[in-house]
């Protein structure tokens, strides 16, 4: 029949819904409870929306963003509701303390940060060689304007100077690229 289409799930869906669940899983919780800080309440929430997208894979056309979609609404609909303030106890923190949660993006903004990374690269390499040095070892090596100043011997307030000049200048350039803000 045309336009008829089976409510159940297929095994191609079914296996595609096991390697969803494989590669995603942990950065979904991890996404899950920057939301809701609490462990069982983000694993809640990730089972949900794994259950949700089992029931609807035939229609989902990206099912990774879906599912980060999914899991934030329910996280945010949850907490909306739970509206009561309770910290973290010493079990969620030992859990994901080590899976260095604020430092996780969502897969788009990790895309957009480097893109941005190419760029400013790319801009970096047309500044002067010596802009270029300092804004290096500043950056790159992180090392302390006295350090860079000693390495390349100029003076403290000279590498100052230099890296706020070569700072405005990119700057300019993401503002002239539709990248600043």
């Amino acid at each position: 029949m045309p336009g008829f289409r089976s409510t159940q799930t297929s095994e191609r869906d079914v296996l595609s819904l096991e390697s969803l669940f494989a590669s995603l899983e942990k950065p979904l919780l991890i996404y899950a409870f920057k939301i809701t800080e609490g462990q069982e309440t983000a694993q809640d929430v990730v089972q949900e929306a794994f259950l949700r997208l089992q029931k609807s894979i035939e229609d989902v056309q990206s099912p990774k963003a879906w599912l980060y979609r999914t899991v934030h609404n329910l996280a945010i609909s949850l907490s909306k509701r739970e509206s009561r303030l309770s910290p973290l106890d010493d079990e969620d923190r030992t859990e994901y303390s080590n899976l260095e949660i604020l430092e996780t993006k969502l897969p788009h903004e990790e895309l957009e940060h480097v893109e941005m990374l190419g760029v400013a690269r790319d801009l970096i390499e047309k500044l002067d060689t010596k802009s270029r040095t300092v804004v290096r070892m500043k950056f790159d090596q992180s090392l302390s304007y006295k350090e860079i100043a000693q390495r390349t011997g100029l003076t403290v307030s000279n590498v100052g100077y230099i890296l706020h000049q070569a700072v405005n200048a990119l700057s300019a350039e993401f503002k002239q690229m539709g990248l600043g803000r």
